[in-house]
């Protein structure tokens, strides 16, 4: 029996993961639902928080506790998380871990080998982050694979019919669209385009922006400073795009959000989805510029589109659909899950690779970036040593490799400096320098010595450099090492010993419900004692809301439970001294 390879959607504001069990895709569940938020955070007693548990704290100690990491792939700023700073890699190793035992617990066997998607305009840089963040989590990731192409897969696999499909991938912090060619054997991504920081926290941070706004003008109050309250508007902005998805209004109710010259400062009122999709309407634009840019990358205009498939949570929004009617002149296919499409189709991947009965679609995917060096060339009848010259030209189906001759300019000269540019400007200066290299000891001749460079981008989309002098065969090459987001051998092993003492802390699925019933008793607890020095009106409403916590508790109601915890912290959080 072949192992089972897993199947893992990174997201921004979920994660999923699925596998290939008896030819069929499984979704599995974490922690008894299909989406994991992909929040990690700290408990009051230090513990590991990963998912909801981790997301329902936010609000509450935001301070220990991180989100939206996905965003932060490829930079080398640390987060912080409690007391501790970690790298993007690192946390999200946490969330890539937590889907792993999720699978584990699943399949009843260790899992050890992954697909793991990432947005098609993740650079390379982005990329083996990616990479890095599953070697973390004890993670052979055997193929990394764009979304939209996951997304094809996964509406499509056994259909064997031709086509053309458009995927409009918008999550909650990446956009990508992918123009995709399907055959009875070959899934083949013609062009990608997008915006890896543009997504559903763009669209929440509109509506918070909308909200400091509002309390600014009719309370006198800012919130900007304070970090607790923040976060609640946060949370409150991406519960009423979540519900103007489905209705015309959002109603926001935000009790005892802060305190202003002694007096408690509530918010209330209601969006309604006009003003809302005026606030998102020039993300709207820019999404749909991308999809005629990535049109015109793969040579075909709107009328050569079969289908368009919608992949993203944030893809609900009615507005992007009626858009994306209105511009292409097709109603958008949405009967697979936009948010677990993409698990999905990794899933069918991974059982490729890993030789499991499934339809045996092969994968073509291609670069959404023009990778190359510079040289010296004459450039508007002058001299300039910084042209541009393209090696693997974007669009091109990987993996690629792609070789150049270059020529020394002086007599004698032994030394030569290679730069790595990611771009398409024909100034290379213009573009994205994201590695460089010298070769020392060329041979002491005339000009004209041949270096012959060889650009090779493999399957997980990073790049090896190398550059040969053709008469000696003397070679430097170089795998592009962003310090931005690649870690070193001593780093992985720094980075290893940081998690492993909050993994091994981490409270275990079945011990979710328990950990939430401690908490909230926990709560209660310091709600009493918040009790004899309260005023009537707060005592009143402190009894009220230990009430509603103490119901929840005992009708095992985990969903009335978590909002009757978020209401008396709340309270808590303002009547405390």
């Amino acid at each position: 029996m072949s192992e089972h390879i897993i199947g893992i959607d990174l997201g921004t504001t979920n994660s999923e993961v699925a596998v290939v069990q008896d030819g069929k895709v499984q979704i599995i569940d974490v922690d008894g639902a299909r989406l994991l938020p992909s929040v990690v955070g700290l408990a009051n007693d230090g513990s590991l928080l990963v998912g909801q548990v981790a997301r329902n704290q936010y609000a509450l100690y935001p301070e220990r506790t991180v989100r939206s990491i996905k965003r932060r792939m490829g930079d080398d700023e640390k987060v912080w998380m409690g007391e501790q700073a970690y790298t993007p890699q690192e946390i999200s190793a946490l969330i890539l871990h937590r889907l792993k035992r999720a699978a584990e617990e699943h399949l009843g066997e260790a899992v050890g080998k992954a697909v793991i998607t990432v947005p098609a305009y993740f650079s390379d840089a982005q990329r083996q982050a990616t990479r890095d963040a599953g070697e973390l989590a004890g993670l052979e990731v055997v193929r990394i694979i764009n979304e939209p192409t996951a997304a094809a897969l996964a509406y499509e696999s056994g259909q064997g019919e031709d086509k053309t499909l458009l995927v409009y991938d918008l999550g909650g912090g990446t956009f990508d669209v992918s123009v995709v060619r399907l055959s009875q054997e070959v899934t083949e991504v013609l062009a990608s385009h997008g915006n890896n920081r543009l997504g559903g926290d763009d669209f929440d941070s509109q509506i918070v922006e909308f909200l400091v706004e509002r309390l600014k003008t009719e309370q006198g109050v800012d919130p900007s400073d304070d970090r607790a309250a923040m976060a609640r508007l946060g949370r409150a902005a991406e519960t009423a795009k979540i519900a103007l998805s489905d209705g015309p209004y959002a109603r926001i109710e935000e009790e005892y959000l802060l305190e202003h010259n002694g007096h408690p400062i509530h918010l209330s009122l209601e969006l309604d989805r006009q003003d809302y999709e005026a606030m998102i309407a020039p993300f709207i634009d820019e999404t749909l510029e991308a999809v005629h840019i990535a049109l015109d990358g793969a040579h075909l205009t709107v009328s050569d589109v079969d289908e368009v498939l919608l992949v993203g949570g944030a893809t609900r929004t009615p507005m992007i659909q009626h858009r994306l009617e209105e511009e292409l002149g097709i109603s958008p296919r949405s009967e697979v899950d936009p948010e677990l499409c993409v698990a999905t189709g990794a899933a069918i991947q991974a059982a490729v690779i890993g030789g499991q009965p499934v339809v045996a679609n092969v994968l073509v995917d291609v670069t959404p970036y023009t990778f190359g060096t510079s040289a010296l060339s004459d450039r508007l009848g002058e001299p300039y040593p910084y042209t541009f010259v393209p090696l693997i030209h974007k669009n091109t189906p990987i993996p690629v490799t792609k070789s150049e001759v270059f020529y020394t300019v002086d007599d004698g000269q032994t030394t030569i400096d290679v730069f790595v540019y990611q771009g398409e400007d024909p100034d290379a200066l213009n573009n994205t320098e994201i590695g460089s290299f010298r070769i020392e000891g060329l041979s002491d001749v005339p000009a004209g010595n041949v270096i012959i460079t060889t650009f090779s981008l493999d399957l997980n989309g990073i790049l090896h450099v190398t550059s040969r002098e053709k008469r000696t065969g003397l070679e430097k090459h170089i795998t592009i090492d962003n310090a931005t987001a690649r870690f070193e051998q001593e780093e992985l092993s720094d980075a290893r010993q940081r998690l492993s003492s909050l993994i091994e802390g981490e409270a275990q699925p079945v011990q979710s419900a328990q950990r939430e019933a401690v908490q909230a008793q926990a709560l209660i607890e310091k709600a009493e004692r918040l009790m004899e020095g309260a005023n009537p009106e707060d005592r009143e409403d402190l009894v009220d809301n230990i009430e509603s916590v103490q119901d929840a508790l005992a009708s095992e109601d985990i969903a009335a439970l978590a909002q009757a915890t978020d209401e008396l912290s709340d309270l808590v959080f303002y009547l405390e001294p």
